[in-house]
């Protein structure tokens, strides 16, 4: 009978260090989320540039959908900056002037972006050119025609009969393999 104390004690000792290890654990994850502001008009300015910048670890999404620790820092740095008072187009300028036009969601239409906004549909448009001129191509004429001599030795074949010129080979006999019911070789008989 102790046995019943000692297995009381592990049980507790147990369900300490599980519970010990739950609130450790609980901390880690906390320390991920964005600090909440004081004003929550800030925090509304915050959210709004967050959607529209990229997250340059995740690449499709912005900073506000992304918890990769870089897209948090930069959404921190966009708060911090709000928070001294800069603009919304000041903060963008800064994150664009660090980061380049990859930093902006919807990267906007100039000369070094052109590629990126319309050669999807130049390539669509060549693809459809080159479709529709190859739908529009005239079909290639059949090769030399045939001789009256070939139609005609064509047609024999066709009929079964042996061209015009031409012997028929002799039969040959086919070998046919039948099986014997009371022995279990095989015999081989040629028919003619």
């Amino acid at each position: 009978m102790a046995k019943a104390p000692f297995r009381s004690l592990c049980a507790a000792l147990l369900g300490l260090f599980c519970a010990a290890l739950l609130l450790w654990t609980g901390g880690v994850h906390a320390g991920q989320g964005a600090p909440a502001a004081v004003n929550p008009a800030l925090e509304l300015r915050v959210t709004q540039l967050a959607q529209e910048l990229r997250c340059l670890v995740c690449q499709n999404q912005t900073i506000a959908d992304s918890q990769a620790p870089l897209a948090v820092e930069l959404k921190n740095q966009v708060r911090e900056q709000l928070a001294r008072g800069q603009s919304d187009q000041d903060v963008i300028d800064f994150m664009v002037q660090r980061y380049g036009d990859f930093i902006l969601y919807r990267p906007p239409v100039k000369a070094s972006t052109w590629l990126l906004w319309f050669g999807p549909f130049v390539l669509l448009a060549l693809g459809l050119l080159a479709l529709l001129l190859k739908l529009r191509q005239k079909p290639a004429a059949p090769a030399d025609s045939l001789t009256a001599a070939e139609l005609t030795h064509a047609a024999a074949l066709l009929a079964g009969e042996s061209p015009p010129g031409e012997s028929v080979p002799a039969a040959r006999s086919i070998p046919v393999i039948t099986t014997v019911s009371n022995a279990s070789t095989a015999a081989t008989a040629s028919t003619a």
